[in-house]
């Protein structure tokens, strides 16, 4: 198993610290990475979270996940690795969002 998690459906008032407390109740945590928004610089609800064992994971998993944090049932699931392919998509969008956004040489 994988020990870093997703959680999901996060509230925008949720920070590092307070993941890191409430997942510390079930193991050692590792890291804690809130995802913000580069434009607003506010939460996008979702953070990934890293316990330093597997066993500590599951536990996380199998206490929190549905639970109410900052008012909100949270979704945790272990973290599926980024595909290639979406990558990929993802590197063509920022470049032609970029090369759009250039003025035109007269």
């Amino acid at each position: 198993m994988n020990n870093r998690l997703y959680v999901g459906n996060l509230a925008y008032s949720t920070t590092n610290e307070s993941l890191t407390q409430a997942f510390g109740e079930y193991g050692s945590v590792a890291s804690a990475k809130l995802v913000m928004d580069r434009e607003t610089g506010r939460s996008k609800g979702f953070a990934f979270v890293e316990m330093e064992t597997d066993a500590d994971a599951q536990a996380a998993i199998n206490a929190l996940d549905g639970k109410s944090m900052d008012g909100r049932a949270i979704k945790v699931n272990v973290a599926r690795p980024q595909s290639p392919q979406r990558r990929l998509q993802r590197r063509w969008w920022w470049r032609s969002r970029r090369l759009s956004q250039q003025p035109l040489l007269r």
